[in-house]
């Protein structure tokens, strides 16, 4: 077994050195959330309290779950490109520190003064979206940003990817997006939300891409699901489960 003792950038970086791992000997994944936001540990209903998290680590129940991979790296929880991504690689360790979660949407605010549309197009197996936005996600689990529900209908271990696209909004629509964004639509005018195997992302430039906290930029990325690729040790009540321990 190997744990992983911290926030969402560690739980990224210890998936990293077990995907280097051939399979059959890849050690189960247990996680103790200590991190500013832990997304991907409250989304799986893990304690943020460190004795009880050790506690499932010793005597909980491993199954198998899907990991993100874009390009040539690795995500267990969210992928987030434009807006999403540059809220998180602007906001410092200090402010994380001090206002724990929080830090997320007051940098979310300042940066939103000024807010940068990305032009491009989205590739999926079933259909392709073209145009502009602040914010594409990429999801494994079901939150991101310090517990913004972004993927409400996401399983870790469905072989699926959950896509989440907002478009450019005028301040005119905001009613019809925040309506779109509560229904999450395959197809609605602003928001759009669709499960796949595999999506990709064509920017016409460069484009800010956070993976689990860890900032990177891509001129273009293949997302996809990597199928039972990881044994991690979740509580009976793990919500994120497609198919529930017996």
């Amino acid at each position: 077994m190997l744990i992983a003792v911290g926030g969402d950038g560690t739980l990224n970086e210890v998936v990293h050195g077990l995907m280097d791992v051939s399979k059959p000997t890849r050690p189960i994944l247990g996680i103790v959330p200590l991190g500013t936001a832990n997304d991907f540990a409250t989304g799986c209903c893990i304690s943020r309290d460190p004795a009880k998290a050790l506690a499932l680590c010793m005597r909980g129940e491993a199954v198998p779950i899907d990991v993100g991979k874009a390009n040539d790296h690795w995500f267990i929880n969210a992928a987030s490109s434009g807006f999403g991504a540059e809220i998180t690689a602007t906001t410092s360790p200090e402010l994380k520190r001090l206002l724990g979660p929080a830090a997320y949407a007051l940098m979310g605010a300042i940066l939103a003064i000024n807010i940068h549309q990305y032009q491009g197009r989205l590739s999926l197996p079933d259909r392709e979206i073209a145009g502009s936005g602040p914010v594409a996600i990429v999801s494994n689990g079901c939150q991101t940003g310090g517990g913004i529900q972004v993927a409400p209908r996401a399983s870790i271990d469905d072989g699926l990817l959950d896509v989440l696209v907002v478009r450019q909004i005028s301040p005119t629509a905001l009613l019809t997006a925040a309506r779109e964004l509560q229904q999450l639509p395959p197809d609605g005018e602003y928001v759009s939300y669709f499960q796949a195997p595999w999506v990709e992302v064509h920017p016409e430039g460069a484009i800010p891409v956070n993976l689990d906290g860890e900032p990177l930029r891509f001129s273009a990325v293949r997302y996809e699901a990597v199928p039972k690729a990881i044994q991690l040790i979740v509580p009976p009540n793990c919500p994120l489960l497609s198919q529930r321990p017996n």
